[in-house]
């Protein structure tokens, strides 16, 4: 029993052993690692906003948030169009682009590499800043000038009527064009120029009106109507209007107001004045002599410049349509003369083409003033380009003629005296 024994014990130990080899540990629980935190999201950033109008090239990300416009314009005298902005784009309207017009036109200015809005004619919408440029009317001229495009330029209507020098010598260099006037014009030759937009004037008259012709041919047409304006610096102050199309609102401002300060104060040195000589305007014309109606810009020219105009009482903004014997009975003794006619240089011119020119007392006294001091060789008076444009050198020659102690050191630049 004890031999059994004895083989027995190690057996059994040999056997624990092994049983305890062959159990795996069990593994002591451990709490779940928690997720790696994520950084909370950022907000998104607001788009950063444009310092000024883009006056070259297009924009390369648009953004709806952006207002690219930071630069606006606001008028002052002008009342023929208006601006309205958006984020990318402008809505402009010319209220009254001729005499009697029952219509306006709106055109929709969209910054280039940005999506033009809906609900508008495609004839309407027009990319800007504009690259080429063509315009008929030469009051746009010394526009371009000031605001520094004049390199947009690559035709004009005729070069007999342009007188700002720097386009006469793109003229002479080949690199403006000429391409018509009015029912001559040559719409091949424009669709071959490829412009971006043709500025033109109206009258309302398809006989004279280019518009519609250039509208046809798919050209992207704005109407430019100064002319319809009241008063000197209404006139001027669509430079703003020309600056819409190449983003130059800041230039435009800037130049505008400058001109204006120069003209007001040309108007304080004279509002005192107690003697204001009598003036009248105009020429007689087969059956009727015009005279400036009594709301005319040239009335309220006459008015700045201190001087008394006859017709001052009435409430035409054009002229008035007058037979010869109702402006003598009102005009015969007259301090001035002003017949804005831009064609006499002699006061033999005056009689040589009306007789009865020389019963006027202004006509006796030579104080006949005509605005043709500054006509090229081929005809074209700047009075009706760069007068437009500075309207207080022509203030300040007005005031050379009727008050010249004011204005001592003045040279008249468009105005000249009908020599004797």
């Amino acid at each position: 029993m004890r031999k059994n024994l004895r083989t027995f014990w190690p057996a059994l130990l040999l056997l624990a052993a092994l049983v305890s080899a062959c159990v795996a540990p069990v593994a002591t629980p451990t709490a779940p690692e928690a997720p790696a935190a994520t950084p909370a999201e950022a907000p998104p950033q607001a788009a950063a906003p444009v310092e000024a109008n883009l006056t070259d090239g297009c924009v390369e990300e648009y953004d709806p948030a952006v207002d690219y416009f930071p630069e606006k314009i606001e008028l002052t005298y002008a009342t023929g169009f208006t601006v309205e902005y958006a984020n990318h784009y402008k809505v402009v309207t010319v209220l009254t682009p001729w005499q009697g017009a029952e219509q306006s036109f709106q055109y929709v200015l969209v910054q280039c590499g940005t999506p033009a809005p809906e609900g508008y004619d495609p004839s309407q919408i027009i990319e800007v800043p504009v690259g080429r440029l063509i315009t008929l009317s030469t009051t746009v001229l010394p526009h371009l000038e000031a605001l520094g495009v004049l390199d947009s330029l690559v035709a004009v209507e005729e070069f007999d009527y342009v007188n700002t020098p720097a386009v006469r010598e793109r003229i002479d260099a080949g690199t403006v064009q000429e391409i018509g006037a009015s029912a001559e014009i040559n719409t091949e030759r424009v669709l071959e120029l490829e412009p971006d937009l043709v500025l033109t004037f109206a009258y309302g008259d398809p006989r004279y009106d280019t518009h519609p012709k250039l509208l046809e041919a798919g050209l992207k047409v704005g109407l430019i109507a100064d002319y319809m304006e009241t008063s000197p610096l209404g006139r001027a102050e669509w430079l703003k209007y020309v600056a819409l199309f190449f983003n130059r609102e800041a230039q435009a401002t800037t130049h505008f107001q400058e001109i204006a300060e120069r003209y007001q104060a040309i108007a304080d040195k004279v509002a005192q004045v107690e003697e204001r000589p009598t003036v009248f305007t105009g020429i007689n014309r087969g059956d009727s002599w015009r005279v400036s109606g009594g709301k005319s810009y040239f009335a309220r020219f006459l008015a700045d410049a201190g001087a008394d105009y006859l017709w001052a009482d009435t409430d035409a903004t054009g002229s008035i349509p007058l037979d010869f014997e109702a402006v003598y009975a009102r005009a015969a003794d007259a301090d001035y003369w002003l017949p804005n006619a831009g064609r006499w240089q002699t006061l033999e011119d005056v009689r040589n083409e009306d007789p009865r020119y020389a019963d006027f007392a202004a006509f006796q006294n030579g104080r006949i003033y005509d605005n043709n001091a500054r006509v090229n060789q081929w005809g074209g008076n700047d009075y009706w380009e760069g007068g437009v444009a500075n309207p207080d050198i022509i203030l300040a020659d007005l005031v050379k003629i009727f008050h010249p102690e004011l204005l001592p050191d003045h040279e008249l630049t468009f105005f000249r005296q009908v020599e004797p």
